[in-house]
């Protein structure tokens, strides 16, 4: 939560007055920019770059175009279009900007914005599903808008593979009154490197839900943005990452409350193996004085199996209105619970698999809210993998 810093009075001044306590800097005053000179290149010793390994993502910063792609294969539901817009078109529909250099180098050399539309008052019986394969460690730029209509019901799913370094701009629309779920799902090999800007734009009334699967990637950096269009919105962000040796899998929430009575709720949950496994996971939520009446919490949880693995975990949270229904965060990072082993184990259940019990139950209460089968299924299976892994 934001700290109040007391500052010496002034003449004359009440010591228990406003005039007396100044605000750390506010998480709305971050720069956000379609300009890529409005960021210069980050050194690591920024806030919001402090925990990234920068030295590993220089071709990231670069201002210039590279010309690569991934390959890319849809499958769209019936009343589900595919098109394209420029860089122009796309900003003039009134997105939010970039809050970073490589969001800003993503969105200017991209080429294009892929655009996914589903119709209003479309009910999707199944998954939009949009897949992206590299083949090449060469750097890309991809941009993707998917606008779901007022009062439709949708789920897209978004999976990454392969080899490439990837900056990825995404924005998502969800139309008043709509419902809509987004899965990202990165599987990428150990050697790859990605970096994205998720934008949640959610509508009058509507419900919108981004859950993030990170299971592979050498750098992965994600950062989700919600923003609300009108009263009644509701956002909830949930998120799963499994880090072995070696990779370092960041995730960073920003949501910006700023419509009244609207509500979020966040709950990422991670597992770390092997010595310089590192996961980082920032949460901002921001309620601004016209977002009377909002509901809000957020919740991360980190399961550390062997030594030398480290996660990091900052929740924030910042208020500056006092008409609220709610709002609060928790953060915890701990070792593998022994007594649950003991108590398995005396039970007849052998060690690896009480282990896997163990892990399958911490990461339940997440998995089981994706409501995509065959996703927790693909999720569970991995999982139980990279356990198998680290025994061996």
């Amino acid at each position: 939560m934001s700290l109040l810093t007391p500052q010496r009075p002034g003449a004359g001044a009440h010591t228990h007055s406003a005039a007396t306590m100044v605000p750390d800097q506010s998480r709305a005053e971050r720069t956000a920019s379609f300009d890529v000179s409005a960021f210069p290149v980050p050194h690591g010793r920024e806030e919001e770059w402090r925990f990234t390994p920068v030295d590993r993502l220089g071709a990231f910063f670069r201002d210039e175009a590279t010309g690569a792609g991934l390959t890319w294969a849809e499958e769209l539901p019936a009343g589900v279009t595919l098109s394209t817009l420029s860089v122009e078109e796309w900003r003039a529909l009134g997105v939010p900007a970039p809050q970073d250099r490589a969001a800003a180098v993503a969105a200017a050399h991209s080429g294009g914005v892929a655009v996914v539309d589903v119709p209003a008052e479309a009910e999707l019986t199944e998954p939009v599903r949009i897949r992206l394969d590299g083949t090449d460690q060469g750097l890309v730029h991809g941009h993707l808008l998917v606008r779901v209509g007022r009062f439709a019901k949708a789920t897209v799913v978004l999976e990454h593979s392969g080899v490439a370094d990837y900056s990825e701009m995404l924005t998502v629309i969800a139309g008043d009154g709509s419902e809509v779920t987004l899965v990202t799902v990165q599987e990428w090999d150990d050697r790859s490197h990605h970096l994205a800007q998720h934008d949640v734009v959610v509508g009058r009334d509507a419900t919108a839900r981004h859950i993030a699967v990170t299971l592979g990637g050498g750098v992965v950096r994600l950062n989700t943005n919600a923003t609300y269009r009108g009263p009644g919105g509701s956002f909830e962000g949930l998120g799963v990452y499994f880090a072995d040796a070696g990779q370092h899998l960041e995730h960073r929430l920003f949501v910006d409350h700023e419509a009244p009575h609207c509500r979020s709720n966040v709950e990422y949950k991670g597992a770390l193996q092997g010595d310089t496994a590192r996961t980082v996971w920032i949460g901002d939520v921001l309620i601004r004085a016209a977002a009377e009446g909002t509901d809000t919490y957020e919740l991360n949880r980190n399961l550390l199996l062997t030594e030398g693995a480290r996660a990091d975990s900052v929740p924030n949270l910042e208020i500056e209105t006092g008409e609220i229904e709610g709002a609060g965060h928790a953060s915890a990072t701990g070792r593998f619970d022994d007594e649950q082993l003991f108590y398995l184990m005396a039970r007849g259940i052998p060690e690896p698999e009480a282990r896997r019990l163990v892990v399958r139950g911490f990461f339940a209460s997440v998995v089981g809210r994706i409501r995509v089968p065959e996703v927790e299924e693909r999720l569970m299976l991995a999982i139980e993998r990279e356990l198998a892994a680290g025994a061996a």
